[in-house]
């Protein structure tokens, strides 16, 4: 049975017009990206696709076996290396929804959810709301919990990425 949880990232001092701006540029993935390199250092913005139908962007995340905790390398011979897509639809102004996954090749498992970016009173919120799902019984469970606990740290670091960038261009925010 998969595990779900929902996390909201919020941003009381920006406009969801500025946020769904940083999300189609180059730029903004570029600097995310180079923040994650410094927990592992293996990660790269391998497209992004802007068009009137939205924002695609793909990425690729490199962790070290020896970095896995125990459970997972006992699952995992190799390093993970993870795809991780995300897509956004228009922006109609005020707001947007989008999609993402992550996947690992010959993965015991699948991750993605829906995201969905809404203004709020001081400025705006994004609501991640993931899915994990391994198909191996007896770990299979504990395995889903540790995916969904890392994503919710990785989901508030890149949070806190995007304030600071957000802040570096408008500093009167």
């Amino acid at each position: 049975m998969a595990r779900r949880l929902d996390y909201s990232a919020r941003y009381p001092l920006h406009t969801t017009k500025e946020l769904y701006e940083a999300l189609s540029t180059r730029e903004y993935w570029e600097a995310r990206v180079a923040e994650m390199r410094k927990y592992t250092p293996g990660n790269e913005v391998v497209s992004l696709d802007v068009s009137d139908s939205g924002i695609e962007v793909v990425l690729h995340h490199t962790l070290p076996r020896e970095m896995l905790p125990e459970i997972a390398q006992a699952v995992m011979r190799k390093d993970m290396i993870i795809t991780r897509k995300e897509s956004w639809g228009p922006f109609d102004g005020a707001e947007t929804v989008g999609k993402f996954s992550a996947s690992i090749p010959a993965g015991p498992g699948s991750l993605g959810g829906g995201v969905r970016l809404f203004p709020t009173e001081t400025g705006c919120t994004m609501r991640f709301s993931p899915e994990a799902k391994v198909f191996i019984p007896m770990v299979g469970p504990r395995l889903e919990q540790l995916m969904l606990v890392n994503l919710v740290d990785l989901f508030r670091a890149e949070a806190e990425e995007t304030v600071k960038w957000l802040e570096a261009r408008n500093p009167t925010s």
